[in-house]
C-alpha cells in the first residue's frame, strides 16, 4: 500500500487522543490505507466515487457508498479528504458541515502543496473557528461541535452541481477532467477521426463524454457506444450528453478502472489516457495500460485512436501490441496516434 500523507495525518488527532473516536462517523473522499484500517471498527460510511480508490477500499474489506452522502441524516464525525479542484472542494466541505449537523464535528486534512491553506480558510467561513494540527506536510483542521454554520453552506453546496458549458447543448461539473472546456488534445484527436467508422464502439476515460459525441456525430456508422469512466458522479452527466444519438445507437455507460479491463469487443476505440495521478506526478504506465486493454478488447482490423503528450513514451507499447501504427498528428505538445489490430 503507497503512502498516503493526508490520509495519516487525518488520523492523527483521533490516534493522539486530542479528539474523540470518529465512531458512526462519515468519510468523504475516503481512501484505503493503515490509518483508516487502525479504524475499521469506526464504522465509518465510506464515500468514494472514484473506481480505483474504491476498488483499493474494497479489497481492504472496507464497504463504499459512490453516491455522494446527503443530508438530512447527521454523523457525529465527518472526515474529508477534499479534492484539488477548488469549487468541489468548497462544495465538499460545505456538504460536510450539513452532514455533521450543529451536534457534529468536520475534520478535514489536505497537503500543504494542494490547498491546505486555502481548506483550512474555507472551513473556518463556513463553521468558525478551527482547531489545526500540522504533521507530514499536511494540514489537519476542525471544527467544534454547537457552531452555527454560516449562509456559505448552501451557497457553496451547488458549487459542483451539473450546468451547461460551451453552447449550453451539454452538460459538466467542476471536478472532472476539462470540466469547462474542449481540451486541445482531445481537440487535436477529434480533428483526425475519419468518418467511416462503423460497428461497435468505446471510449475509454469518457469524462463528461466530449470524444464519445464527436465519434458518434461524425460517424453514422457506430451501432454501439460504451463509454467506461472512472468517476461515477460524471455518468449522469455522459447519460445525458450522449442522449441525442440514442435513437440510432446503443448507448451504454459504465462505472469503470480502465486499467483493470473492460468486457467486450469493438471495431472501433478511442481514448485520451490519462496521464498523472493526484500527485500530478506523469504516469506513463496509465497510458500504457489504456494501450494494453484497447489492443485485447478490438477484434481482427480494429482500430484505437489515441491523444497523449508529446513527451510521453507510448510508441513501443503501440508497436507492441498493433501491426500497424500511424502518426496523424504531432502539434501543441500532443501526438494523435492510429493503431490497428
Amino acid at each position: 500500500m503507497h503512502a498516503d500523507p493526508a490520509l495519516d495525518a487525518l488520523f492523527l488527532p483521533f490516534d493522539d487522543g486530542l479528539l474523540p473516536p470518529p465512531a458512526g462517523g462519515a468519510f468523504l473522499g475516503a481512501r484505503a490505507g493503515v490509518a483508516l484500517q487502525r479504524w475499521s471498527s469506526a464504522g465509518l460510511a465510506c464515500e468514494q466515487d472514484y473506481r480505483p480508490v474504491a476498488l483499493a477500499l474494497e479489497r481492504a474489506g472496507i464497504g463504499v457508498v459512490a453516491d455522494a452522502l446527503q443530508p438530512p441524516p447527521t454523523f457525529p464525525t465527518v472526515l474529508v479528504l477534499p479534492p484539488r479542484q477548488r469549487e468541489q472542494s468548497r462544495a465538499m466541505l460545505a456538504r460536510a458541515v450539513k452532514l455533521a449537523g450543529e451536534r457534529g464535528r468536520v475534520v478535514a486534512c489536505a497537503a500543504n502543496n494542494a490547498g491546505a491553506k486555502s481548506m483550512q480558510d474555507d472551513l473556518a467561513a463556513l463553521a468558525g473557528p478551527v482547531g489545526v494540527l500540522s504533521k507530514h506536510k499536511c494540514r489537519v483542521v476542525w471544527t467544534e461541535p454547537g457552531t452555527t454554520p454560516s449562509p456559505l453552506v448552501d451557497e457553496w453546496l451547488a458549487l459542483d452541481a451539473p450546468r451547461p458549458i460551451l453552447d449550453g447543448s451539454v452538460l459538466s461539473r467542476p471536478g472532472l477532467f476539462a470540466w469547462d472546456r474542449v481540451d486541445p488534445a482531445s481537440a487535436l484527436l477529434v480533428a483526425q477521426l475519419p468518418t467511416d467508422l462503423a460497428g461497435r464502439a468505446a471510449d475509454l476515460g469518457a469524462g463528461w463524454g466530449y470524444l464519445s459525441r464527436e465519434l458518434l456525430a461524425r460517424n453514422a456508422g457506430i451501432a454501439s457506444l460504451d463509454a467506461f469512466e472512472a468517476q461515477y458522479r460524471a455518468l449522469p452527466l455522459l447519460e445525458r450528453n450522449l442522449a441525442p444519438f440514442a435513437d440510432r445507437a446503443r448507448i451504454a455507460t459504465h462505472w469503470s478502472d480502465v486499467t483493470a479491463g473492460i468486457d467486450g469487443t469493438y471495431e472501433v476505440i478511442v481514448s485520451n489516457p490519462p496521464f498523472h495521478a493526484d500527485d500530478r506526478v506523469d504516469r506513463p504506465d496509465l497510458g500504457r495500460r489504456f494501450i494494453e486493454v484497447a489492443a485485447a478488447a478490438l477484434v481482427p482490423g480494429g482500430r484505437y485512436f489515441m491523444v497523449a503528450n508529446r513527451h510521453l513514451p507510448y510508441e513501443a507499447t503501440l508497436a507492441r501490441h498493433f501491426r500497424d501504427v500511424r502518426v496523424l498528428a504531432d502539434a501543441r505538445g500532443f501526438k494523435v496516434f492510429e493503431a490497428r489490430r
